[in-house]
């Protein structure tokens, strides 16, 4: 297990930017994507602080190999989850379209 900071905090199995409903993922995504701390704040304002962003960042920046085994278990858990719980054609639409509106965005 990582260790955290005032940035990150481990709560119900899960990383999240410290004090927020924020994964951890979210900011490792975005930022993966070229998105800017600045674009990462903009985009969730709930983080509270730019500061906080840059700080999540460094976290994520300091435990590559941690972050990454992190990641491939959270992919595995949805997997798994997926196939305990199928998803209505409704709701796979819907996931689809989010999914594709979101790489429109980060294009």
């Amino acid at each position: 297990m990582m260790p955290t900071n005032q940035y990150v905090e481990i709560r119900n199995g899960g990383y999240y930017v410290a004090g927020t409903r924020i994964g951890l993922d979210v900011v490792v995504y975005d930022f993966r994507a070229g998105r800017s701390a600045e674009a990462i704040f903009e985009a969730y304002p709930s983080i509270g602080s730019l500061a906080k962003v840059y700080g999540a960042i460094t976290f994520v920046l300091e435990h590559p190999k941690e972050i990454e085994t992190y990641l491939e278990e959270q992919d595995r858990l949805y997997e798994e989850f997926k196939s305990q719980h199928p998803l209505t054609p409704d709701m796979i639409e819907r996931f689809e379209r989010a999914k594709r509106e979101r790489s429109l965005k980060e294009a």
